[in-house]
């Protein structure tokens, strides 16, 4: 059985490296407060050594053969594959999701490395333009980025770290990647592990657990890198696109969301409850893309209220790892405290609680509110948690406009049992991906993932992924002598 929590260094130049400073953290099972294992921080230094470490291992990695880093990708996912309850456990142990996000992290994790075997021959090729010019023959080349700084989040760390780190591999790129310490072992020692398992020359991928108190702007003013990829909140993101414009680099920033769903006038209510529920409660509602404002035709309000607040009042809560269990912890005491505040300031802005959620234990079982205006800040919030807003909308038209007043724009949905109706109303819905007669929460490596507007900047998934970690370049060939005028 593999031992993860002793996997609690960071990983630079291919060795395990305990932290150089003074400093420890504990990370914390969400559900108990238990000590999952405790790391000592990396320092700034260490980090600067990484990424000298990086720069130079990929002038070497991006000499690699296709089949060798198709390989080393095939074995990473094969150790994945073989400790998948070990895995799965230590998502549970770490994020406090349940079995079933876990099983569902571990799957799409998966489904990421994989799909970067199938592009990893796309470094190289040679595309040619033709030329008004007698004798150019044009080259387009698919080069290389270089180094790649990864920073990941806290909520599904292991499938949004891997979504950078295995495509930034297939490209012949390196990285320096660093997870939310919270959950180091899942969102960085686990997957580097992998690679280490698959051979992966040293310095390609180097970890780097520590936190902003030892490494302040450390892993975005490092002049080495070539591109940022973050997922996190849109102020932190606004922070990583000022820092990267002030120094002519790459961003692929995954941001904040406020997703809508929409329950137009024609939509079967039953169906778009089932998925409500879903996409408002998987994991007590921490992620970017959660149903976060449902938006509701008057015509079905009451009815879909009715059913919804049936179906939340009986979402098991308690232990994630008992595989019943729907709701589990927020993530952390500052998570738990801003839930509670946002429920009372719904409260004071006049929103009605019709189903009122309580604090047990380290668990905020879910809460729902009525009679809320898009203006309240309950509204214009990114709740990461159980907390369910829904809005009533006089007409269908209404109900695109009032999705669409938000400055996110990452996810939504639509309810609609007119197809083409719904898509044509997707399209006017500002936001980087809308789903018909689904919730806001989907993912996919071969898709472009991404968002607009305060949500984001550049798209994951292939191809889309090629085109963000590659760099692209003209060589032209004279192949008759040119005359020039003078």
């Amino acid at each position: 059985m593999a031992r993860f929590e002793e996997l609690n260094k960071s990983f630079i130049n291919g060795e395990w490296t305990e932290g150089l400073s003074d400093r420890t953290y504990d990370i914390l099972n969400p559900y108990d407060r238990s000590v999952v294992t405790t790391v000592r921080l990396a320092t700034l230094a260490q980090l600067n050594e990484a990424f000298e470490v990086a720069k130079q291992a990929q002038k070497q990695w991006a000499k690699s053969t296709v089949e060798e880093r198709r390989e080393v990708l095939r074995k990473a996912a094969e150790y994945l594959k073989e400790n998948h309850d070990e895995i799965v456990d230590i998502l549970v142990r770490e994020t406090g999701g349940t079995v079933l996000k876990g099983n569902v992290e571990h799957h799409l994790t998966m489904e990421f490395l994989e799909e970067a075997i199938n592009y990893a021959d796309e470094i190289y090729k040679i595309r040619e333009v033709p030329d008004h010019i007698d004798g150019k023959v044009n080259h387009v080349h698919r080069l290389p980025l270089g180094v790649i700084a990864s920073i990941s989040p806290f909520n599904f760390p292991m499938n949004l770290s891997m979504r950078t780190i295995a495509p930034a591999i297939a490209l012949g790129n390196s990285v320096v990647h660093k997870p939310d310490i919270q959950v180091g072992l899942s969102g960085g020692s686990i997957i580097t592990k992998a690679f280490e398992y698959a051979g992966l020359p040293k310095g390609v991928l180097n970890l780097i657990l520590t936190d902003l108190t030892e490494i302040g702007d450390g892993m975005l003013t490092n002049p080495i890198s070539s591109l940022i990829s973050f997922t996190g909140s849109s102020a932190v993101g606004r922070h990583i696109g000022k820092i990267a414009g002030e120094n002519l680099k790459r961003v692929a920033l995954e941001l904040g969301g406020n997703s809508p769903f929409i329950v137009l006038s024609d939509a079967d209510v039953d169906q778009a409850v089932n998925a409500a529920i879903f996409g408002k409660f998987i994991h007590q509602g921490q992620i970017c893309m959660i149903v976060n404002r449902i938006i509701v035709h008057k015509d079905k309000h009451d009815e879909f209220v009715q059913k919804f607040v049936e179906k939340a009042k009986a979402l098991p809560y308690g232990d994630p790892r008992d595989p019943k269990t729907v709701i589990g912890p927020l993530v952390n005491e500052r998570q738990i405290e801003k839930a509670l505040n946002n429920i009372q300031e719904a409260k004071r802005e006049g929103a009605t609680a019709v189903l009122e959620g309580t604090r047990i234990g380290n668990i905020v079982t879910p809460t729902v509110f009525t009679n809320v205006k898009n203006s309240m800040k309950i509204a214009q919030t990114e709740l990461f948690a159980p907390i369910a807003t829904i809005i009533k909308a006089e007409t269908d038209e209404e109900a695109i406009a009032i999705a669409n007043d938000t400055e996110y724009g990452l996810s939504s949905s639509i309810f609609t049992t007119d197809l083409e109706k719904g898509e044509k109303l997707g399209l006017e819905i500002e936001s980087g991906m809308t789903h018909i007669n689904d919730q806001t929460v989907n993912d996919s490596p071969i898709i472009p993932f991404g968002g607009c507007k305060a949500s984001g900047l550049g798209r994951f998934g292939n191809p889309w992924i090629v085109e963000e970690f590659t760099q692209t370049k003209w060589v032209s060939v004279q192949t008759k002598y040119r005359q020039f005028p003078f």
